[in-house]
């Protein structure tokens, strides 16, 4: 296949993928600050709440994987363009919203098209950029996406606060728009090298299914009690259906998740750096807004101000990771990063109890600077490994990976909550979590060729 070269075509593919991937990002940190104030209006009970954000990360882990193969088989420029108007649409359904179930339901359709819009944005760029500069390709596409990160939280606590809560999501269709224009004036679907790939539907139903029992099974555990049959029926479904998903998978010639590519620890372990990323996120940014605003007794404005500085510092470093893993390699950074993340959210862990924002905003500050090193150098090596044609599954993949630390992270980290009250213990046991992988990663992370090595 043919890498497009054209550096005007490059800039505007940089920017429009950015754009779309800081859409994204915008509505993870968006919702948390607003979520007490959504509770409060719409009547929702604190298991439901959490539901209006994991409604969300649920379909987008679930159908990411099926967003890249899709791009593989179709073609992005037409999927894409759909996929973003779809998400457009979702938004504003979001900010009419009359209920708690009319939320979580359109929630859930905006995770449908962010589905494929991640996995495809992803792709895009490795096929417009060559393997030599696709680190800082991926680390600019980053950087622009964090800048939507870090005003997130203020976003949310501005128009919670001074307008309404609605906006959170009526912004986002005026960005969908321009992004779409950009996509169809100047993408063009490489030509196809060998057979067409299938959509493997079995395996998608499969996937989500199982996911679907287990999140809801861990979400709502506490409430209706572990030992209800209506917790322990999805409990083992899940689980059983998620086994029987990898079984299946292995045996397809063109299956959902290439499960083959997991036999390689160091993609293994690639990926759950980033699965613990994406936890750490929502330990952070979901559960950090909710102890600010209950246990320190900030509004909602002044928690998203607050909780800029979490974040403020991921633009700054994003396009950086890309840089140090096209020179070193991707361990090093990964490793650094993921480091830098324990340290940092069991510094907050340990002195939540003190209710003093002073003292956490250096590990807030450090916390937020090492986020990029734990995705881009990981995806960076994820992406090299496989195929130019394989380029939208290794991004649904990763992205699962990602989405699902999201999803699995809302759902243990509520947990944790509804059973202990409190928050230090939602921010320690996730730094426990880290440090496993950190341990994980620092044994089958393999040691790959920078260009000054």
């Amino acid at each position: 296949m043919e890498v497009i070269d054209d550096q005007s075509r490059q800039r505007w593919i940089l920017v429009a993928m950015g754009g779309v991937v800081g859409l994204i990002l915008l509505d993870e940190t968006v919702v948390g600050v607003a979520l007490p104030t959504i509770r409060h209006d719409l009547g929702l009970s604190l298991v439901a709440s959490h539901w209006v954000v994991n409604a969300y990360l649920l379909v987008f882990a679930g159908f990411a994987a099926a967003g890249g193969k899709l791009g593989d088989i179709v073609g992005h420029r037409v999927l894409f363009t759909v996929s973003v108007i779809i998400f457009g649409l979702a938004s504003l359904a979001c900010g009419f919203a009359q209920d708690g179930v009319w939320l979580i339901a359109a929630r859930a359709v905006q995770g449908i098209g962010a589905a494929v819009i991640f996995p495809a944005s992803m792709a895009m760029i490795t096929i417009v950029f060559p393997p030599e500069g696709r680190g800082v390709a991926l680390g600019i596409y980053g950087a622009i996406g964090t800048v939507f990160l870090a005003l997130g939280p203020l976003v949310g606590g501005f128009f919670t606060e001074v307008i309404s809560w609605r906006w959170i999501f009526w912004i986002n269709p005026v960005i969908v728009v321009a992004i779409a224009v950009i996509v169809l004036i100047v993408w063009r679907d490489p030509a196809r090298e060998g057979s067409e790939p299938k959509l493997d539907v079995t395996g998608l139903s499969t996937l989500v299914g199982g996911l679907t029992m287990l999140v809801f099974a861990i979400m709502q555990g506490p409430d209706w009690g572990w030992s209800s049959p209506a917790i322990l029926i999805p409990l083992v479904g899940g689980i059983t259906v998620l086994g029987y998903f990898v079984l299946l998978e292995r045996r397809l010639e063109a299956p959902l998740v290439e499960v083959a590519l997991f036999a390689s620890a160091s993609f293994t372990a690639c990926n759950l750096v980033v699965f613990a990323a994406q936890f750490s996120k929502i330990a952070i940014i979901i559960f950090g807004a909710l102890y600010l605003q209950h246990s320190i007794g900030m509004s909602p404005l002044v928690a998203g101000l607050a909780l800029v500085v979490a974040v403020v510092g991921s633009p700054m470093t994003a396009a950086a990771s890309g840089k140090f893993a096209d020179r070193y390699g991707s361990r090093r950074p990964a490793l650094g990063g993921l480091a830098c993340a324990v340290a940092s959210v069991l510094w907050i862990g340990m002195a939540s109890p003190w209710d003093d924002y002073l003292v956490l905003v250096p590990a807030l500050v450090i916390w937020g600077a090492a986020m990029p090193f734990c995705f881009m150098p990981p995806q960076r090596a994820i992406m090299n490994a496989v195929t130019l044609d394989e380029q939208g599954q290794a991004g649904g993949i990763v992205m699962t990976a990602q989405l699902l630390g999201g999803t699995i992270g809302m759902a243990v980290c509520s947990t944790i909550y509804l059973i202990t009250q409190d928050y230090q213990a939602v921010f320690l046991a996730t730094g426990g979590f880290l440090t496993v992988v950190l341990v994980i990663g620092y044994v089958a992370i393999e040691r790959d060729t920078g260009s000054a090595r």
